[in-house]
């Protein structure tokens, strides 16, 4: 039986003002220079690992097989940029840039429609600082992508919901097809939203409020959203799944166990972004799940499922890594940065109500003084980018060959060794066990010994670890930004 539809999502906001406008785009411009700044910086081992096995292949077999270290649309939009551009670090990145920026201003437009143009001045504000979004819109993977199809996807969600449009669902369903052809793990947010979705019509069901068309809209959606996909996916359908399924068992033998563990996923999140802060980052982690829990209380009147849509999907995401033996690292949680930053917040908003009633002031004054702080800690934060590149592979190797004594070795530890020899033309020896430092030791002269990734390559090659205090002198360090990634040399005479 059909009914008054019950208010679930917001309905479109009218058209911006002027002013609101030339806001946005004052908030676009900082982030375009935030993001400019070190985006020629040396690129870091993924990032070379991509250019290596993907975008340096002909157009017509950069579709032809799978890895999960393949982010193809992204892939394509940077092959295409170097063809343009040249194969310089800033154009292998631009696509990267693009898209952060284009999840700025899809962010915008999300909070207004669900929290008015004052909190969504504010939350593109803080996506524009954001220490993390900065980082993943100058790194040469599809990361700001899948953020920014995410955006758009709650966008057309929310308002497909509100005022079910087959225009609406039609492009959502082109949006879900171009985040998973980004990265598989992009289905997991639309699959969260499909959950979402799925009980709400069995709400309406069980409730007499059943509609078709409310029904037939998004069911239509998500069949085109996943045919689209499979014909993206078409021509190398085979090894997707053969790669999924291996992936449990690289994951089994890697020697960084915490890798899957969903709090150190959580409090690394955090570390990388505020520092290392020691037992604080706990208390921090708890303070800005609180923060978004009541952002999702806040939201409720306006927009009862957006909370729950991104509460799902980072369940949904653990469950799935975790049964799938993935590694649970931080950047698979990526596309809900700009929604975390709106729960923040308005949950920062909900609690200057409670502060301002408690002390007698009004709220907007103690959430214009809540936001400026928010501001001005981001705007620290954001200088974090800016201290060292991601990891200076290329710095090491310049200073190694620059520095190396005639007749004096060098080896590079663990799977990096395979890029500094390949891609930097290093003749360089590899040292992967501990039989095989054993045997470099043994040999008779100096040697210098470069360990990137130090965490994960001392762990691997205990031998060498235990070396370090003592037989070894750590003759220089090249710090970076990317978690465990700094790079260390050391010579042993």
């Amino acid at each position: 039986m059909a009914g008054r539809r019950p208010h679930t999502a917001p309905p479109p906001a009218g058209r911006p003002a002027a002013r609101d406008i030339l806001w946005l785009g004052a908030i676009l411009l900082l982030a375009l220079a935030l993001r400019v700044v070190g985006l020629n910086a040396p690129l870091w081992y993924d990032e070379i690992l991509t250019l290596q096995t993907h975008l340096r292949l002909p157009w017509s077999e950069m579709l032809q097989g799978y890895d999960m270290n393949y982010h193809y649309l992204f892939n394509l939009a940077s092959k295409a940029a170097i063809t343009v551009w040249g194969e310089t670090n800033w154009a292998i990145r631009l696509p990267a840039l693009l898209f952060g920026l284009g999840t700025v201003a899809a962010m915008w437009w999300l909070a207004r429609d669900i929290a008015g143009v004052g909190v969504a001045h504010l939350t593109a504000l803080l996506l524009a600082l954001s220490y993390h979004q900065i980082w993943f819109s100058q790194n040469a993977r599809g990361y700001t992508g899948l953020a920014f199809f995410a955006t758009l996807g709650m966008i057309f969600w929310l308002r497909g919901l509100a005022a079910p449009k087959w225009r609406t669902w039609i492009a959502y369903a082109v949006v879900l097809a171009l985040a998973i052809f980004t990265h598989l793990t992009g289905a997991f947010f639309f699959a969260a939203q499909g959950f979402v979705w799925a009980a709400l019509t069995g709400w309406r069901l069980l409730s007499g409020r059943f509609e078709r068309r409310a029904c037939l809209l998004p069911a239509a959606g998500y069949v085109l959203g996943g045919a689209l996909t499979l014909l993206l996916y078409a021509p190398m359908l085979g090894d997707v799944m053969a790669s999924v399924g291996g992936v449990a068992g690289t994951s089994a033998v890697d020697v960084m166990a915490e890798y899957q563990n969903p709090l150190w996923s959580l409090l690394e999140g955090v570390r990388t972004g505020l520092g290392n802060l020691g037992p604080l980052v706990g208390l921090v982690a708890l303070a800005v799940i609180g923060l978004a829990v009541l952002g999702g209380i806040a939201a409720h009147d306006r927009a009862p499922l957006f909370g729950p849509v991104v509460a799902v999907h980072v369940a949904l995401t653990l469950v799935l890594l975790v049964m799938l033996g993935m590694r649970v690292w931080p950047r698979f949680f990526f596309a809900d940065i700009g929604f975390v930053m709106l729960l923040i917040v308005l949950g920062v908003r909900l609690v200057s109500g409670w502060i301002a009633r408690a002390l007698g002031r009004e709220t907007r004054q103690v959430f214009l003084a809540a936001s400026v702080a928010m501001v001005v800690l981001s705007a620290g934060l954001a200088a974090r980018n800016y201290m060292a590149p991601k990891q200076d592979l290329a710095g090491a190797y310049a200073w190694v060959e620059a520095a190396r004594a005639p007749g004096e070795r060098v080896y590079a530890v663990g799977f990096p060794a395979a890029v500094f020899r390949d891609f930097f033309g290093a003749d360089w020896g590899a040292i992967l066990t501990d039989q095989d430092y054993l045997a470099a030791r043994a040999r008779p002269g100096p040697m210098l010994i470069v360990v990137a990734f130090p965490a994960r390559g001392l762990r691997k090659v205990a031998a060498l670890d235990g070396d370090t205090e003592a037989a070894l002198k750590l003759v220089k360090r090249f710090d970076g930004t990317l978690g465990d990634g700094r790079v260390l040399i050391f010579r042993r005479d």
